[in-house]
């Protein structure tokens, strides 16, 4: 059995570019222009960092990982290490994550297993607060939070400006969409539609995002509409497919409403409910 030769770059050139002389970084890894690796942290042999990343001291990024530009990794973070899941054999599978997001203290993101494509992947902007946890197989867009010790189970997918707030988790297989907020210690079973704040155990809608929505440039005679939809499709009387029906024809020229209808009708696990009283 032969194995990965590690090398620690103690030479005046490496520390030079950045690398700590304590950092352990693997034949095979490549580093990008202006990125720095800081004490003690470990790079494998199949790990390719991006540009003018900032890699904090002991930072564990192995496996077949690759990290963007302009990224920056705290203190004690886990990337790419094995999948917590039974099925995972020990194959070659990936994590992708893209440019400028921001890996805090003790957060863990795994890559996929090969049963379901092996491979987990996270776009641009996106923070990863301490303790947060990203599953195998899970999809994640782009400028998204998630705050301490959120976690986020096994294939999950995550849209775009979505906030997921502290001790929150969410269900395998449940989908984000996008400007959804979950508040702390939110229980996600379901999928979170998009524009809406969910909360409780198990997870029940609110209301609409508006504060997310207006910092992010919607109007306000948009959001408006969307707080009138949401009362209309979510609370309103008689059966919720009916009332989806009635929705689609009175906001059919609502571009933000078409995205909402589109997302519950692709739901494969269902779409979370305000909780009853």
């Amino acid at each position: 059995m032969t194995t990965s030769t590690a090398i620690k770059p103690n030479t005046s050139s490496a520390y030079q570019q950045g690398i700590h002389p304590t950092a352990i970084i693997y034949d095979g890894a490549k580093i990008g222009e202006g990125t720095s690796v800081g004490p003690y942290s470990i790079i494998g042999p199949d790990v390719e960092l991006g540009e003018n990343c900032k890699i904090g001291p002991h930072v564990v990024i192995e496996g077949n990982t690759t990290l963007g530009d302009n990224c920056q990794v705290y203190q004690f973070a886990s990337v790419g290490s094995a999948p917590q899941d039974m099925k995972w054999e020990g194959t070659n599978t990936r994590l992708e994550i893209g440019n400028h997001n921001v890996i805090r203290e003790y957060a863990t993101l795994q890559p996929g297993v090969e049963q379901f494509g092996g491979l987990t992947k996270v776009g641009d902007h996106n923070l990863f607060m301490a303790c947060s946890h990203v599953g195998h197989d899970t999809f994640i867009g782009n400028h998204n939070i998630f705050v301490n010790s959120a976690a986020l189970a096994g294939h999950i997918q995550v849209g775009d400006h979505c906030i997921v707030g502290g001790l929150a988790a969410v269900h395998q297989f449940a989908r984000l969409g996008d400007h959804c907020f979950l508040g702390g210690g939110t229980m996600a079973t379901m999928d979170i539609p998009p524009f809406c704040v969910a909360q409780g155990d198990r997870a029940g809608l609110v209301k609409i995002n508006d504060v997310g929505l207006l910092r992010r440039g919607f109007s306000e005679g948009d959001v408006k509409k969307l707080q009138k939809l949401f009362m209309k499709l979510f609370k309103g009387d008689g059966v919720f497919k009916d009332r989806l029906e009635q929705c689609k024809e009175d906001y059919k020229d609502f571009a933000p409403a078409q995205k909402l209808f589109e997302f519950i009708e692709s739901s494969e696990r269902g779409v979370t409910q305000p909780r009853k009283k």
